[in-house]
């Protein structure tokens, strides 16, 4: 089925090569069509039907897969195997990405420039098959991941495109030249119990995690708060992360109640009159990469003076606004579909490879 059978309409066809750039795991529509008569001699894909690649330049593309869900009977060429069978189509092409499948194909791949895994080849793949229920079951866990991960993707994009300005479009400024205060917090003495423990909310860097802040993890007493160069924050400041071990420097954050920060957080309240506080909040979140990359020393670490001279494009407030209102609806809907996954996932907070091979991970039943 090369490229230029393709016409504008006709019978729906999935070329192999469209599996590794086009398709994710699973498609409802095709993105090329053939003639009817082109069809007629080409490979039958019946839906529920999984198509699965046979080469590849690299050992990891082979075998990549995407279960057809249409609704009517489409067509696939060579390089690709379609795969009948009696189970859930999502269980299969998940099952598919796991290591346990990749090991089975990578000792029966041939070729160097040219990697292969034949038809015959992939039926030699012993697959772990639970009851219908239990595969349905898992997909869905997955499916909620891969939605997770979808809108993530979309948020982001429109996240960008909305703090996109044209060259000599808006006005820009530094964050210190739109703050009304600027500061960094401290840790009082760990050593004085009395100091902790108290009803002063006390934020530490591993709280900053792209979300408001309603609440801490640590509290501290008055005493605390006095004796130690700790400060009060007013609510609805910019937070941002200047130190912390892995991804945490950088991240921001924007507390809903007055609190109190350690050394490693810097606090921005911006000025209502210049910018919109979460208008600050999403450009810092969309230019995560750039201030991370500003930081000194050796272990890179930010400090109050170089995110005072961060730069910030500065559309007019009611443009702000809107652009404030529409990510924030985004981050909702990331945020709900967050919260709806099940409970005893949601809370261990591992990554979606972690569970796709948790779930797909079975013992061999005894004959």
């Amino acid at each position: 089925m090369p490229k230029t059978d393709f016409v504008e309409s006709g019978v729906g066809a999935i070329h192999y090569g469209q599996i590794y750039t086009f398709y994710g795991t699973w498609t409802t529509e095709t993105k090329s069509f053939v003639a009817s008569q082109t069809a007629a001699r080409l490979a039958k894909v019946d839906p529920g039907d999984v198509i699965i690649t046979n080469t590849s330049e690299n050992l990891d593309d082979v075998g990549k897969a995407v279960a057809w869900l249409g609704s009517e009977q489409i067509v696939t060429g060579g390089h690709a195997t379609v795969f009948k069978h009696s189970l859930d189509p999502k269980y299969v092409a998940y099952w598919l990405q796991t290591p346990d499948f990749f090991a089975q194909k990578k000792r029966l791949a041939t070729g160097t420039k040219v990697i292969d895994v034949s038809a015959k080849s992939l039926g030699r793949i012993t697959m772990p098959v639970p009851p219908l229920e239990v595969q349905r079951e898992i997909v869905r866990v997955l499916d909620t991941f891969t939605e997770l991960e979808a809108r993530r993707r979309q948020y982001a994009h429109y996240r960008d495109a909305l703090l996109t300005f044209p060259e000599g479009g808006v006005r820009w400024a530094t964050l210190g030249g739109i703050s009304l205060l600027a500061i960094s917090g401290a840790t009082p003495l760990s050593t004085r119990l009395d100091y902790y423990g108290g009803g002063i909310p006390w934020l530490r860097t591993q709280e900053v995690r792209y979300a408001d802040i309603n609440q801490t993890e640590v509290t501290i007493t008055d005493a605390g708060l006095k004796n130690s160069a700790a400060r009060w924050v007013p609510t609805d400041s910019v937070i941002v992360a200047i130190s912390g071990a892995g991804v945490t420097r950088g991240r921001v954050a924007v507390n809903k109640i007055p609190l109190t920060t350690n050394q490693h957080c810097c606090s921005l309240t911006i000025d209502p009159d210049k910018a919109h506080f979460r208008f600050v909040y999403y450009w810092l979140v969309d230019r995560y990469d750039d201030l991370r990359s500003m930081g000194q020393g050796n272990r890179s670490d930010l400090n109050v003076g170089i995110i005072k001279a961060f730069p910030i494009a500065l559309p007019p407030l009611e443009e702000q606004a809107r652009i404030v209102a529409i990510l924030d609806r985004f981050d909702a809907l990331v945020n709900d579909l967050s919260s709806g996954l099940p409970a005893e996932l949601a809370a261990r907070r591992k990554q979606y490879e972690y569970y796709r091979d948790r779930l797909l991970t079975f013992k061999e039943a005894a004959a």
